[in-house]
């Protein structure tokens, strides 16, 4: 333990450092950044979540017990500090005639789950890599490389909800180490090129794999192509997605190359003045589980014993209104989204499902409706927000569809957040 407060206490004296010796150079400048951020979380029922109740997904089907009791129709609550991050903005000598400019920032949130099993917290509340990347930029060409935010996560456009989960499952989230080039086509048109591979925000699990074994065993990264509009008080845009994985490199007891090709497009629109902001986002594709969305893919075992796959298709569209005072500011936010099935040929019949919301119940469809009012005063901010969620289970048919014994659970989430910017 000491040993760690040491080496915490260098690491800040050397950052410190660095931060002072940076500034006195007028070719370099380092700015840190961040926030203090504390959620209240209340829940009317258990939940598909992430980071102990931190970010809910969405509720449960009902689980009867021996007296006929809905096991998952139980309260739960949270107060946690683990979404606080810290960060540094770097900019420096130009490269190539390019300006330069570095970002990176991490948080407490961690990178994996508690495990109830051993008895283990996993990795909640420790330091968790969000971005690093460096960022070049001509007069109308940038390039940027590293880890920062999915190109399908549109950083003008995405809900402005309190809830720290930001939309996920209606609205694409995750970040990846990438390589991306954004070349000005006209003053306010963009053409945005991206080649990403997943790591944290990964694909499902197949039955012969690992985690993340579908992104590493693949040569082929993940293809995104965009074009972005922005004038005035409009931003919009559309974009295509690529993605060809492989689970493993072996299944039963052979060489495997079968592969998850899949696609996706999107469509995203924002009205914003001094008085209203309004967002729309709309997507519909197939094995986005690496988006945090609902889906994934289906297996079926061909006539030498090995597993092949199809993606399942999903989509999603969200609308989000608010307020644009700078004080206080109310909103409101819609989603819906769905499962929509595999394709399948009449001589196989999938034998297993891979991904988000399925099994042999799996999830038809969820929506969600909340408001919230944002208080702000200077640096300082606190939120109370009211979500309802509600989602419809089924059992699973031939085509990965839920068209039989239909279920509709819902959840009321109550939060109160608080937020100190520096």
């Amino acid at each position: 333990m000491k040993a760690l407060k040491l080496c915490t206490f260098m690491i800040l004296g050397i950052i410190s450092s660095g931060i002072m010796m940076a500034q006195q150079k007028s070719d370099w400048s380092v700015k840190p950044y961040g926030f203090i951020r504390t959620d209240y979380v209340f829940d009317s029922r258990k939940t598909a979540n992430v980071r102990e109740y931190q970010v809910n997904l969405y509720p449960l089907d009902k689980n009867l017990d021996a007296n006929g009791e809905d096991i998952n129709a139980s309260l739960s609550s949270s107060l946690l500090a683990i979404t606080s991050r810290f960060g540094l903005k770097v900019k420096g000598k130009k490269v190539w005639g390019a300006k330069t400019a570095a970002v990176i920032e991490g948080d407490f949130f961690g990178n994996t789950e508690l495990n109830k099993s051993v008895k283990s917290t996993g990795s909640i509340g420790l330091l968790r890599l969000r971005h690093a990347y460096v960022k070049l930029d001509w007069a109308k060409t940038s390039l940027l490389l590293g880890q920062t935010w999915n190109p399908s996560f549109i950083t003008d456009v995405y809900p402005g909800v309190a809830n720290f989960n930001v939309g996920i499952m209606f609205n694409p989230f995750g970040r990846s180490a990438q390589i991306k080039l954004t070349q000005q086509i006209t003053p306010h048109l963009d053409f945005v090129a991206v080649a990403y591979k997943d790591r944290e925000f990964s694909a499902p699990i197949a039955n012969e794999g690992h985690f993340n074994s579908g992104s590493t065993n693949s040569i082929l990264p993940v293809f995104h192509g965009q074009l972005k509009y922005k004038k005035d008080h409009i931003t919009a845009g559309i974009a295509g997605e690529y993605q060809s994985i492989k689970p493993t490199t072996v299944s039963n007891g052979l060489v495997s190359n079968e592969r998850v090709n899949s696609a996706h497009l999107l469509a995203y629109f924002k009205y914003q003045n001094d008085k209203i902001i309004a967002k729309a986002y709309g997507l519909t594709g197939g094995n986005m589980h690496h988006l945090v969305m609902l889906g994934g893919y289906a297996s079926y075992t061909k006539t030498n014993g090995q597993e092949a796959y199809q993606p399942i298709r999903t989509s999603s569209a969200w609308v989000d209104i608010s307020s644009a005072n700078k004080k206080i500011a109310p909103g409101m936010f819609f989603g819906y989204t769905q499962l929509s099935g595999a394709e399948r040929d009449q001589h196989n019949k999938f034998t297993d499902v891979h991904g988000r919301g399925l099994g042999a119940r799996m999830i038809d469809n969820v929506w969600r409706v909340s408001g919230r009012v944002h208080f702000k005063q200077n640096k300082f901010s606190v939120v109370p927000e009211i979500e309802y969620t509600s989602a419809t289970f089924g059992d699973i048919d031939d085509n990965v569809k839920a068209n039989a014994n239909p279920s509709t659970v819902g959840n009321v989430r109550v939060s109160a957040t608080a937020v100190y910017r520096f």
